[in-house]
């Protein structure tokens, strides 16, 4: 709920979202006024709650953290997860061939879906898929996994990126800043709240995303809904690593 009454941005009805307001389980929600996002008449409430986090934050990976260029190759772990897929499509977007890896052959076929050119499982030998296809190695490894840290700078060329934003699976290994010499290669670390740093930030970065939607450019899975009186039951789901896309609660 955003109280408009005093701000001249907004009025009582207008329809608005948010990506970083904390304790958001709820029915009512009292949020930063500069963190408000004006919301489209063509994006429904529910693919915002679904896009604005994992969006935003596949938005900044593939444009700051690593400015993906035409005719790289970049990696993306757990391909099939809501970072995963739109991540997959803006490296598209961007010209990129894009690699996958996730732990499933169903969850495979959901980052084929979106967009990947091929997608590895984490049980196979995956490294040595991708050298066979790449000899080289790829250009930027985006890790959420954390311990798969080593792997990802193994598989990357010389003068590649791993940008680093994520420990799904615990802490990585230390990086011996040697191997990054030896190989010319870069270490980048990733958290969205660098750069949702001011209101114009926010809404501009929202509004690319929005556009891309709307135009068809990037296509969002139907995300799980549960009613927000069965939150134990969503976090159950959210552990289970059944899930593909986004979990949102309706009030």
């Amino acid at each position: 709920m955003v109280d408009a009454n005093n701000h001249p941005d907004y009025k009582v009805g207008d329809r608005v979202a948010f990506a970083d307001v904390p304790f958001a389980n709820a029915e009512l929600v009292a949020a930063n006024i500069n963190h408000v996002l004006p919301l489209p008449e063509n994006i429904s409430f529910e693919t915002a709650a679904s896009i604005l986090l994992q969006g935003l934050t596949a938005h900044y990976l593939a444009t700051d953290s690593h400015k993906t260029t035409k005719g790289e190759t970049v990696l993306v772990h757990a391909v099939a997860g809501g970072v995963g897929q739109i991540l997959t499509q803006i490296s598209k977007l961007l010209g990129a061939t894009v690699l996958g890896l996730t732990s499933s052959s169903e969850k495979a076929k959901v980052g084929l879906e979106y967009g990947a050119d091929h997608v590895f499982l984490y049980n196979d030998d995956w490294k040595s898929q991708i050298f066979k296809a790449f000899p080289k190695g790829v250009d930027a490894v985006y890790d959420s996994i954390g311990t798969t840290l080593a792997d990802s700078f193994e598989v990357t060329k010389e003068c590649g990126q791993v940008v680093f934003f994520g420990m799904a699976g615990g802490d990585p290994a230390t990086v011996d800043p040697r191997m990054l010499m030896d190989g010319s290669k870069t270490l980048t670390g990733g958290d969205l709240w660098s750069y949702l740093n001011s209101k114009e930030e926010r809404i501009k970065r929202a509004t690319q995303l929005f556009s891309w939607i709307t135009e068809g450019k990037i296509k969002l899975s139907e995300p799980t809904s549960f009613k927000l009186s069965e939150g134990k039951l969503a976090h159950d789901y959210l552990e289970s690593r059944k899930s593909t896309g986004k979990i949102i609660l309706i009030p």
